[in-house]
């Protein structure tokens, strides 16, 4: 009896062991991603954004581009309001390209490098590396980290959790949480090709543009007509005090006055068109601010983006940069007074 009993502990502590050499550490897995990153020439991959920061979740599907060292092509569309917008890098700078109005911004950026991007595979790896406190777990397929994020602007969301195939060591989900762990922004990667191969002009501006414009025009997504529905955002940041309404040459201006301890304004009006046969370029002065649906420009003083056809500004000497990124995100779905 003693003897089997011997054997049967031999037995389970050599499964024990192999068990052992077969599972990888949190550093094993870091050098791994770390290695594989080093190693990669580039990659395309498409992915679902959700973002809960609204009154109703809005879903944007999005196309990644990277070719080393740093050119960069992310578009993002959201089908259901025929709204889409693109990040180009190039060696000419960073652009935000907006096919409905037929424009074009450039911004002085280090973007990507200076921030977080849930949709970026060397940003995420970039997230985790920093975090010296970084949190491991593994499951049957996946590799899942939590660390800390590196928005420079937006620290309403100051965690996220990671998920990468256990196999290729691709992302395959992303987590995006506020303070209380509510998760605010969750992506979704449906497929990742890595060391893609890229044709010579994939990151020209101009190509770029006039290929998103094609079959658009303004008449199929109603920018140059006066009529839109105002928004009232639903962060609880001041009170509204005012509401005013006017008349330009483009149509109305609608101009909401909120007042308190952080007051602020807020405009609202129709985006202006650029001639189809004309690629405005616009230098912009502020600096480049991702705001998870589209991408923006902030001031000391201003933030201003444009969505569905409608160009926002919210201006304040009161408020800090956090809290009109936390306004302007909250200006989602449908209206609210």
């Amino acid at each position: 009896m003693k003897k089997k009993f011997w054997i049967l502990a031999v037995v389970l502590a050599a499964i024990l062991a192999l068990s052992a050499c077969g599972s990888k550490s949190q550093e094993d897995v870091v050098d791994d991603l770390n290695g594989k990153l080093e190693k990669l020439s580039g990659y395309k991959a498409t992915a679902e954004m959700t973002l809960k920061m609204g009154n109703e979740p809005q879903t944007y599907n999005i196309e990644i581009w990277h070719n080393k060292p740093d050119y960069y092509r992310v578009e993002l569309k959201n089908s259901k309001k025929d709204q889409s917008q693109m990040i180009l890098r190039n060696k000419d700078g960073v652009y935000v390209l907006t096919p409905t109005l037929n424009k074009s911004y450039k911004f002085q950026s280090e973007w990507p490098k200076n921030s977080s991007q849930a949709y970026l595979y060397e940003s995420l790896v970039k997230d985790i590396l920093q975090d010296k406190s970084a949190k491991f777990k593994t499951t049957k397929n996946t590799y899942v980290f939590e660390t800390k994020t590196r928005y420079q602007n937006n620290k309403m969301l100051p965690v996220q959790e990671i998920s990468f195939d256990k196999r290729t060591l691709t992302p395959k989900s992303v987590k995006v949480m506020d303070t209380n762990k509510n998760t605010l922004v969750s992506v979704k990667f449906t497929k990742v090709q890595l060391n893609a191969k890229f044709d010579k002009n994939a990151f020209d501006t101009k190509k770029n543009l006039t290929g998103a414009t094609i079959g658009k025009n303004s008449k199929d997504v109603n920018v140059n007509g006066s009529e839109f529905t105002v928004k009232y955002p639903e962060a609880k940041i001041g009170e509204l005090y005012d509401e005013k309404e006017i008349t330009t040459e483009n149509g109305k201006r609608v101009i909401l006055t909120y007042n308190g301890n952080k007051p602020f304004t807020m405009i609202q009006e129709k985006a202006t068109v650029s001639p189809a046969s004309v690629m405005e370029v616009t230098a912009m002065n502020g600096d480049m601010v991702d705001l998870g649906f589209v991408v923006g420009e902030m001031t000391k003083n201003s933030l201003t983006w444009t969505q569905d056809g409608v160009k926002y500004m919210i201006a304040s000497k009161k408020l800090s940069k956090n809290e009109m990124i936390e306004i302007a995100e909250s200006v989602q779905g449908q209206p609210v007074k």
